[in-house]
């Protein structure tokens, strides 16, 4: 992709700006509070500044990190809050570094798994649902325990694949997205505030896996070559 301003493609500043004006849009027409604007706004540059390999990813996802908890606890997705405050908190900062030191002219080393590896992946995904799942569902109040155990380990999975810094996080995070779009529109009929802007949010991270994969893939390949 042709790039049009300090290392950035017109795609991904074509990408910021719509999905920024639609996190305005939705913030005024629905009365949204400040907070939840900023919440989604770092979401938003997180997912894009790791799709390109940049270290202020981890930056923008500590305070998203935090603040999508705090959502997440007054809507009853208690997995969503223990994922976020126990684990994504000590990743930002784990992540951070490892990136830091495996970097090569400036770029992130982007690295590709062998077929074992995809297998174990996909055996730690299913199984690790299903058992959160059935724990998730004995809690008072908890919404969509299935789904709830479904985001939260496809993203445990997805981010030890980020920090280790494999292709296959993106492939990962597409399925992610996809179930987290689900699980916040479920929360919209029931009533949610939060749930459109939260849809839209995660339907910005779905567009960009899909990137982040392309721009991860081509990576690899120049590191193996």
């Amino acid at each position: 992709m042709k790039k049009v301003a300090s290392g950035w493609s017109l795609f991904e500043i074509s990408w910021l700006a719509l999905f920024t004006s639609i996190a305005v849009g939705f913030t005024v027409i629905s009365k949204d509070s400040l907070f939840g604007f900023t919440v989604f706004i770092t979401g938003v540059l997180c997912v894009v500044l790791a799709a390109k390999g940049n270290l202020m990813s981890y930056v923008f996802g500590m305070y998203n990190t935090v603040g999508y908890a705090y959502l997440a606890y007054i809507n009853g997705l208690f997995g969503e809050v223990m994922l976020n405050l126990l684990f994504f908190v000590p990743m930002n900062v784990i992540g951070f570094y490892m990136w830091k030191n495996n970097r090569q002219d400036g770029k992130l080393i982007m690295r590709q798994m062998e077929l074992r590896g995809l297998l174990l992946v996909g055996v730690v995904c299913v199984l690790g649902c299903l058992l959160l799942g059935y724990g998730l569902s004995f809690i008072p109040g908890q919404n969509s325990p299935y789904i709830d155990a479904t985001t939260t380990v496809l993203s445990v999975v997805a981010t030890f694949l980020m920090v280790r810094r494999f292709k296959e996080q993106w492939l990962v995070y597409i399925v992610l997205n996809l179930f987290t779009v689900l699980l916040w529109a479920i929360r919209l009929l029931e009533g949610s505030s939060e749930g459109m802007l939260m849809i839209v949010m995660w339907s910005a991270y779905l567009v960009n896996a899909v990137y982040g994969y392309y721009n991860w893939n081509k990576g690899a390949k120049e590191v193996a070559a």
